[in-house]
């Protein structure tokens, strides 16, 4: 049980660190009228609620 809420809380991680990067990319366009539909901070924020949540419920369990 505890194997898998840490691979989910990894994956979450890697979620939010690839968001990151999204957001990063988008801040340094060169074309500043191509906006992006993806809204990648509320996707970092979400990933790293999950992943510390999920990292909480495993060092509970």
């Amino acid at each position: 049980m505890q194997a898998r809420l840490w691979s989910a809380a990894a994956a979450c991680v890697a979620v939010a660190v690839a968001s990151g990067i999204g957001q990063w990319r988008r801040g340094r366009r060169r074309d500043l009228d191509r906006v992006g539909m993806v809204p990648w901070p509320t996707i970092q924020f979400a990933a790293m609620m999950g992943a510390l949540i999920l990292a909480s419920v495993a060092l509970n369990s």
